[in-house]
Order: C-alpha cells, then structure tokens, then sequence
C-alpha cells in the first residue's frame, strides 16, 4: 500500500503529516512504510493523543510531495460481524471510552437526539442497533465524490442525503453517540480484494468502530458488508482529529494518489 500527494504553499508553512500505518498494524508490516518528503526538510515524529503517530515539518514555498509505500501482512479474513455482543451501559463503560460519546466538530449527535430514539429505540440492543443505525445510513445518503466538502457535517450529511465516505461515517458515528454507544472515527486503506470490477479510483477510506462489549468493533456505513484488506493509520472523534495533512497557512492539494493491493 502507499500514497503520493503533492501540495504548493505560497510560504513555508508548519504541517502536521499522519500518512504512517498505525501502531496496531506495525507488527504486519514486511516492509516499513517511511514518509518521504521532497524536497527534504527536517521532520520530527510524536504520538498524537488518540495513539496515531504523526510528523512535524515546515513545508518551504513551492511545491512539496510527500510519499510512502509500504508491504502489509494481511489475513485475508473479512471484517467480523458479532450478532451477539451486547451494549453496555454507559455507567459500566471504562473511563477511556467516554470521550466518545460525546458531540464533536463533525458528529453533532446533541442535535440528532431526538431522530435516532424515535427511529432506532425499537432496534434490537448491541451489535444490531449499530447495524440498524448502518442501514439507514447506506440507504439514506446517496455517494458521490462531488457533494462534499471538507467543513460537511453529520447533520448536513442528514439534510443532503450525499456525500463521501467521511460523511456517511459522521453520520453513523453521531446516530450511534446518541443511543449512548461509543464510537469512534477511523480513516485508512481499504482494498478491493474480493471486490468484483468495475474499481472505483482508490482513495484513503473512512469507517468507525463502535464499542460493543468489552472491545472495539469496525463498521462500514459507505459499503454495509464486510471486507478483506482494512489497513488503520489513525483513529480519533471525527475527521478533524485524523486529517492526512494539517496546514498552519496556505496550501493547495496538486495531485493524489493512493494505492492497496
């Protein structure tokens, strides 16, 4: 898997980069996925609070591109789908999880409370209120790569009924907050490994795992059906807390291109 993104800043502008597979995933990697970053500039790596690793750097004036690829060890299982595991209450919950009920920038399940009790109340508890609250995000928004923007909303997804992975995710992430089920944002690749053709031009992918009895667990509301080849590079409360690159200035996306097969 890799990436080569190339960016142009007007002047140096400070960045933070998380482009590296996550530490849970470091164990699988056969080849190391080191960031290279044209032309050369110090960088200085740190663990972001919500365990992502991440890059510091100063991108000078002009164009900066920055690479990576790297080889994974995959089991080639598909995502588990556990019918049996239960929700907890929120005051058995472990301390660490909390956070993730909360509202955040992109997920505003205060303003969503009310639609999801009166639609997934009568849903089955645990792992299939969470698949209930999938259901309806698949089904309600539509994809399309042209009907997003990068300031979108859980709510605003809800209103459009479009957007992109990342929306689909806020939404679903908001709806499960507000049953007081703890979920959390993911971003990464995603192959089309047992996928039939016709492929869609690859991207990093968006889903979120939900706390469901004493772990995490990954649901997809984009795709709705588990898949092979999922590779993390950050977690966090929503998008705004796992951006590829974050720029303190200026700056232009010039070219994209990703790649897991």
């Amino acid at each position: 898997m890799g990436f080569d993104l190339e960016l142009r800043c007007p002047r140096p502008t400070p960045m933070i980069v998380t482009l590296g597979v996550h530490a849970s995933r470091a164990g699988d990697l056969l080849e190391a996925d080191p960031l290279q970053v044209t032309p050369a500039v110090p960088l200085r790596s740190y663990v972001d609070s919500y365990g992502n690793r991440c890059h510091r750097l100063v991108a000078p004036a002009g164009l900066l591109r920055l690479q990576g690829s790297g080889l994974v060890a995959d089991p080639g299982w598909t995502d588990p789908v556990l019918p049996e595991l239960e929700q907890r209450p929120v005051e058995d919950l472990p301390d660490d999880v909390l956070l993730f009920l909360l509202a955040s920038r992109f997920c505003e399940s205060d303003l969503l409370t009310d639609l999801a009790w009166s639609r997934f109340e009568g849903a089955p508890s645990g792992w299939g209120r969470v698949q209930a609250i999938c259901d309806f995000v698949h089904q309600h928004v539509r994809f399309d790569y042209n009907r997003s923007s990068p300031t979108k909303s859980a709510l605003q997804t809800l209103e459009s009924r479009e957007g992109v992975c990342r929306d689909f995710t806020h939404l679903a992430i908001a709806l499960c907050r507000c049953m007081n089920i703890p979920a959390r944002y993911c971003t990464g690749y995603l192959s089309d490994i047992a996928v039939p053709p016709p492929h869609t031009a690859m991207d990093f992918h968006a889903w979120f795992e939900a706390y469901l009895g004493d772990g995490w667990h990954v649901f997809d509301p984009r795709n709705n059906t588990p898949r092979i080849g999922r590779i993390l590079i950050a977690r966090g409360r929503d998008a705004a807390d796992v951006a590829l690159t974050t720029s303190f200035g200026p700056s232009v996306l010039e070219s994209f291109q990703v790649w897991a097969r």
